[in-house]
């Protein structure tokens, strides 16, 4: 396996377009065009020393759960777009989540994580840090203060998404980053809705950045993935072992398709977030909608921040109809072309009743404190046209407002 001539020149000058086709890219001997995938466990040796050099070194291939040619030019291609010192691949978004975590933490240590995040992500900070010691404290990620109020001596990392799943709330990224290194802590954050052309965490001050790769990097509704990006030192202190001998590891066919996805992301975001904002508007104000909550629209609570802070406004549109939950399901039930679906980041739009699915296991009463209503939902718009999303949408509400009656 040899480089890509391309590789010879200043992969760091080209442009994001240019990288997320070309980046990382190795060659075979058959100088194939498109990127090989290597479907093997393990590695042939020419001779016993070259198996020991190889495993002392850790030079080259030895395992696929240590690493893999096809997942290590996915690595390659997510850090030249990321703009890190370097990139590992897991399995799932979750397993990124919770490897950047558990790598470096120890018992003893405190963790500060932000309410509104993801279920399984407050499920790792929540539930599962603690059974291993690890104390966790919840705080409002919108308010800079409280971030600072929550840090202890033994903090050790602030975790948090931004925009948040599903109320899209956001975290100051640069100010509660600078809190963090004061206490001595790190900052993961979680940058799937935001993907890594909308929003560059690590610029903002961020140690480790984390991704859903199932989402907008496949952006096919395909395979499983996920991505952590992180500097040397991290990687080299706490993250390669871990990885290694915990074997989260992303399939070599995962890692292939996910690089064919990378391929298209910007044509395909820019599109979807042109779309998300029109649908914004459409809902905002409509007959039966009490909120619409989009990260681009002037009313969007955290605007100001989202324009500093972003450079596109993602493609997830967050409502709330009258009627609670029966109105909600009525809705849902009467789409044609949004499918329901707890994913997002697809070519499809797909919608999901959030209560009762991605923050199912909460309490009623946590939910009310994050804001999620029986009525809201949560929009993935996709690659349809907006035209047709509107009146699937129109449609939709029409129904629902019986339901509320």
């Amino acid at each position: 396996m040899t480089n890509d001539p391309a590789k010879t020149a200043d992969q760091g000058s080209w442009g994001l377009e240019t990288r997320l086709v070309h980046g990382g890219s190795l060659r075979s001997q058959f100088a194939e065009t498109s990127e090989a995938l290597y479907l093997t466990q393990s590695y042939v040796y020419a001779s016993a020393e070259e198996a020991e050099e190889r495993f002392k070194s850790e030079a080259g291939f030895i395992y696929s759960r240590y690493a893999n040619p096809t997942v290590a030019m996915f690595e390659e291609r997510m850090r030249l777009i990321e703009g890190a010192e370097a990139a590992r691949a897991t399995a799932t978004g979750m397993a990124a989540v919770t490897s950047a975590l558990l790598c470096f933490l120890k018992a003893g240590d405190h963790i500060v994580a932000a309410r509104a995040m993801f279920g399984s992500c407050l499920y790792v900070a929540q539930e599962l840090c603690p059974r291993f010691g690890i104390a966790c404290t919840l705080v409002d990620g919108r308010d800079t203060g409280a971030w600072a109020r929550a840090a202890r001596p033994n903090t050790r990392a602030f975790f948090f998404e931004t925009p948040a799943n599903p109320t899209l709330d956001l975290v100051d990224i640069a100010a509660v980053s600078e809190i963090a290194h004061k206490a001595g802590a790190l900052v993961i954050v979680d940058n799937v809705f935001a993907t890594p052309l909308m929003q560059k965490p690590l610029q903002l001050g961020a140690d480790v950045v984390v991704y859903s790769t199932t989402k907008h990097i496949d952006g096919q509704g395909r395979c499983l993935g996920g991505a952590i990006l992180c500097s040397q030192k991290f990687l080299k202190d706490h993250l390669h072992t871990f990885l290694r001998q915990t074997g989260p590891a992303l399939s070599p066919f995962n890692a292939w398709v996910m690089l064919k996805g990378l391929e298209t992301l910007p044509v395909r975001v820019r599109a979807q977030c042109d779309s998300a904002a029109r649908i914004a508007d459409h809902l905002a104000g409509r007959p039966g909608i009490l909120r619409t909550l989009y990260c681009g629209r002037p009313d969007y609570p955290q605007a100001a921040l989202a324009r500093r802070q972003m450079s596109g406004f993602g493609q997830v549109v967050t409502f709330e109809i009258a009627g609670g939950k029966p109105a909600a399901f009525r809705f849902l039930n009467t789409l044609r072309l949004i499918r329901i679906s707890n994913n997002l980041g697809d070519a499809k739009s797909l919608i999901t009743h959030p209560a009762t699915t991605t923050h199912q296991r909460l309490k009623p009463e946590a939910r009310a404190e994050l804001g999620i209503s029986d009525g809201m939902l949560r929009l993935s718009v996709g690659l349809e046209s907006v035209s047709d999303l509107a009146a699937d949408l129109d449609r939709a509400l029409a129904a629902a407002a019986g339901a509320a009656r």
